[in-house]
């Protein structure tokens, strides 16, 4: 094998992973929107909340929600209904929660 076959093998493997983290990281946000109870109340849609004071996410700028979601754990966020998150944000990690605002952001609203 010539070495220019051996470099396209290569770059085709390394596009390849970099696509498949890609899909990794969308499923894995809606893995963890199931597992660490989101659709609890937000809705299975992430625009069908249990409460009505209870935000609809579905579509969510992805910066804005991880902000919120950070500002949650950390306690920088306890106002309005930050209450009723802040017994489950303590279980997320900064990495899920890049998932899950990367995931909800993605959701039709």
């Amino acid at each position: 094998m010539t070495r220019f076959g051996i470099k396209t093998i290569c770059l085709a493997a390394v596009i390849s992973v970099a696509s498949f983290s890609g899909a990794v990281m969308a499923a894995d946000g809606a893995a963890l929107y199931m597992s660490k109870t989101c659709v609890a109340c937000h809705g299975k849609d992430g625009k069908t909340p249990i409460m009505p004071t209870y935000p609809k996410i579905a579509g969510q700028n992805k910066e804005y929600a991880q902000q919120q979601m950070m500002d949650i754990k950390s306690g920088a966020r306890s106002n309005g209904m930050t209450a009723a998150m802040k017994g489950v944000m303590h279980l997320v990690s900064d990495e899920e929660i890049a998932a899950l605002a990367e995931y909800v952001s993605g959701l039709t609203p």
